[in-house]
């Protein structure tokens, strides 16, 4: 599946492009320990997320978009120095965030007296035909100083549109949003899924209870030999 990006000739240079998460993955898991001390356990040594191949290919999934220019956070008010050139035929706005209400949440789970910012995009998103974008925030990075919020855009059809990022601010946050950090991570999904539900059959537990010896008696069996 081939995600493709594009933006505007005269924007090219300001902006960080794109990366695939996989080249993007944060910090903290290469600098995290491959095992720790679980007192729970009595001081045994277990391993840590670190081997937790399914967190792994989460964090690797899809795309990453970056934020372009550093976002200056204070007093409950975003500041930027950045002036792109004017390209009035792209019909995008050239501040590079907006912001959204705290009120267009009333009644969600997402309802907060905080500061929603709405990243602007300047990259348009294609897919190939049958899949769509899971926008969702970065999977790797729990720490931002925002939340952004997730939606799914068919962008086999919406390809030539610019899809924004709706964040909820932290409220207590005052610093800078770097330029290049993760604002939004998009997955490719097919929306149409089917969903059988029922019992296993005899062979069917027989094989899911080898399975789990499996894995019990030799770990990272499922790194080795069940994972693309």
């Amino acid at each position: 599946m081939k995600i493709t990006a594009r933006c505007h000739p005269a924007l090219r240079p300001l902006l960080p492009d794109p990366v695939p998460a996989a080249r993007g993955l944060p910090g903290w898991l290469r600098e995290m320990p491959e095992a720790a001390v679980s007192e729970v356990l009595g001081g045994e040594q277990i391993r840590t997320l670190k081997h937790c191949a399914p967190m792994i290919d989460a964090l690797r999934l899809g795309v990453l978009i970056l934020n372009p220019v550093d976002l200056v956070v204070s007093d409950g008010e975003v500041h930027w120095e950045w002036d792109p050139p004017p390209a009035p035929e792209t019909l995008i706005s050239r501040a590079p965030v907006g912001v959204h209400v705290p009120e267009q949440a009333e009644g969600s789970p997402f309802a907060a007296e905080t500061l929603i910012v709405k990243f602007i995009n300047y990259w348009t998103l294609r897919t190939e035909p049958g899949w769509s974008l899971l926008v969702m925030h970065p999977v790797g990075h729990p720490d931002l100083p925002f939340r952004t919020l997730p939606g799914v855009v068919d962008t086999d059809l919406f390809g030539d549109g610019y899809i924004h990022f709706p964040s909820q601010l932290d409220a207590a946050f005052e610093g800078v949003i770097e330029r290049g950090t993760p604002v939004a991570q998009v997955i490719p999904v097919q929306k149409d899924v089917a969903l059988e539900v029922g019992e296993m059959s005899a062979a069917e537990v027989s094989a899911s209870t080898d399975l789990q010896e499996t894995l019990a008696a030799a770990p990272g069996t499922y790194r080795k030999e069940y994972r693309r």
